[in-house]
């Protein structure tokens, strides 16, 4: 039984995100700008930059990434 890829809008929200909550520059975004990725992308990265100025720790940060 092959195993289903997740959603490409998810990965790129979570790549996103990740970038963000470790406080790194939106310039990162590997998609092309006004992509439906790139918009998922930057919007992961707000959520995560959101995340560090609030002050979550690592370990709550994962767990907000699996959770999502």
């Amino acid at each position: 039984m092959k195993r289903q890829k997740r959603d490409s809008n998810h990965r790129a929200f979570v790549k996103g995100y990740q970038i963000g909550v470790n406080g790194r520059a939106s310039d990162h975004c590997p998609h092309a700008d006004g992509t439906p990725l790139s918009r998922e992308w930057i919007r992961g990265w707000q959520e995560g930059r959101d995340d560090q100025w609030q002050g979550y720790n690592t370990s709550t940060c994962q767990q907000k990434v699996v959770s999502i």
